[in-house]
């Protein structure tokens, strides 16, 4: 069996800021952008990786989902306690310093891990941990 990743889920509290931080700031291209009823679905990609996306999607996406429901999820989002994403990068410090002067929260600066990266942090606009990652250089 020969399996790849096709699609990953972002939860969103907010397209119209979550968009231009995904793709401004990381430099994510915007592939898709559909609405359905009161939800929308904006799936993102980087362009070295046109068979994999990244779909900012509501906390909970079921059209049929209960109003209690949608607000424990919105308070979890919150409280960033939802997904979260890792990214691979070739240089931590240079991505690190970048999102740092574009006001990204920042949740780690950039480490050395004896798990064997150097990786940092931050809070997306709606509260997701994102990590970016770069492997030790032996």
């Amino acid at each position: 069996m020969d399996i790849t990743l096709s699609q990953c889920f972002i939860a969103t509290s907010d397209h119209d800021t979550a968009v231009p931080f995904y793709r401004d700031v990381l430099g994510l291209e915007v592939r898709k952008d559909v609405g359905y009823a009161d939800m929308r679905w904006v799936t993102l990609g980087a362009p070295a990786q046109p068979g994999v996306d990244i779909v900012l999607e509501p906390p909970l996406a079921d059209p049929n989902a209960a109003p209690e429901d949608r607000k424990a999820m919105d308070e979890l989002l919150a409280k960033g306690l939802l997904r979260g994403v890792i990214f691979a990068t070739e240089d931590c410090d240079a991505t690190f310093e970048h999102i740092r002067a574009a006001g990204a929260e920042v949740l780690q600066e950039p480490v050395t891990q004896p798990y064997g990266v150097r990786d940092c942090a931050f809070r997306d606009p709606s509260g997701n941990m994102i990590r970016f990652a770069q492997p030790h250089r032996s």
